[in-house]
């Protein structure tokens, strides 16, 4: 069988990684379309995939820039398409539902945002795709009959701990020696759904530095430009080790959804600052169901400095968390294999 993946952010390379090493090992063949964003290329390129490489989205242009740009992904992609004759589709990206309508192959959105977060998707997306492969907890509304569910996180077909292990030695040099790290994660807070959202600023991160510092070093991983006073805390590491530098952190701060949550599986104490905190139900999922995350909105910056420096100041706090997480993992799936049934049940229904 012949599956087709489209990919538009680093988070859904790891998403989908291990689908398309089991995919592949079966003997089935796998292409990869992926729009350039932030270090998605930089991990692809150390993957042995057939990729199609598309160049990262022009901004600006308002919403006729935006549909222009769409137009365009959805010209290449019916070209693809129509040369690679995929048995399915699936990805994060609404082409792949509009192609699926105008060639009937079947697509499969691969989602972890309740609707009201995604309201593009929801609208030019959800209508179009074959279904919508999500966690329980999730809401797909007014596209609920088509949601495939399942108990567990997107975090969790990367970070299982039957597919994901560390140990120090698999951190940069330079940090294995050291006894305890935090980590300060700047979102760009770009994408379409962020509009209006705000996060951690230089001159907050300054103070969570001078909290953090007595306890343990301080390193910064950012998609966006930050303050030259800010530079010497940056993480020296390629953006594929990224996972392995979060399973030995003592505390995570961020305003990126998806790497508190990959603190969250992983057991690491995680507080992500945004204003999307209570919006989307598999952080909320995880922050009141398994203790494993907090949220604080950004007109609580107090809340925020109080927290860190009470979790920063506890050593024996990453060892709740894992008991925590053996908890999680207790009550959910095993994410990769059912994906990977599901793609090709859905693929052998095309043939």
């Amino acid at each position: 069988m012949r599956f087709l993946f489209y990919l538009g952010h680093p988070a859904h390379f790891h998403n989908i990684r291990h689908s398309v090493r089991l995919l592949s090992e079966k003997g089935h063949s796998v292409k990869v379309v992926a729009r350039g964003k932030d270090v998605l290329f930089d991990l692809i390129d150390r993957e042995d995939w057939d990729v199609v490489k598309l160049p990262e989205r022009k901004s600006g242009g308002g919403k006729l820039g935006l549909a222009a740009n769409i137009a365009a992904r959805e010209l290449t992609m019916l070209r693809l398409v129509r040369s690679f004759k995929p048995d399915l589709m699936a990805g994060t990206d609404l082409v792949i539902a509009h192609v699926s309508t105008l060639t009937g192959i079947p697509s499969i959105i691969i989602n972890e945002d309740d609707s009201a977060a995604v309201p593009l998707m929801a609208k030019y997306a959800f209508p179009y795709c074959t279904a919508i492969l999500a966690p329980n907890c999730c809401d797909q509304s007014p596209a609920n009959h088509k949601k495939i569910g399942y108990e567990g996180y997107h975090e969790l077909a990367y970070l299982h701990p039957n597919i994901f292990t560390s140990s120090r030695a698999d951190l940069p040099e330079k940090m294995r020696d050291a006894e305890r790290y935090f980590i300060l994660r700047f979102a760009s807070l770009h994408a379409h759904h962020d509009a209006g959202r705000r996060g951690i600023s230089d001159e907050l991160a300054l103070e969570l530095i001078a909290l953090l510092e007595p306890h343990g070093r301080v390193y910064i991983t950012s998609e966006r430009a930050f303050a030259e006073r800010l530079e010497p805390y940056r993480l020296p590491v390629h953006p594929a080790d990224m996972h392995h530098v979060m399973a030995h952190a003592d505390l995570y701060i961020g305003d990126s959804q998806t790497m508190a949550a990959e603190a969250a599986v992983l057991g690491v104490p995680s507080i992500r600052f945004n204003d999307f905190v209570g919006e989307l139900a598999y952080l909320e999922e995880l922050e009141h169901k398994y203790s494993l995350t907090r949220g604080i909105k950004t007109n609580a910056p107090k809340a925020l400095l109080s927290l860190a420096k009470e979790w920063a100041a506890d050593p024996g706090l990453k060892a709740t968390f894992q008991k925590r997480r053996k908890i999680m993992l207790d009550s959910t799936i095993e994410v990769t294999p059912f994906w990977v049934e599901t793609f090709e049940a859905f693929a052998r229904k095309k043939r």
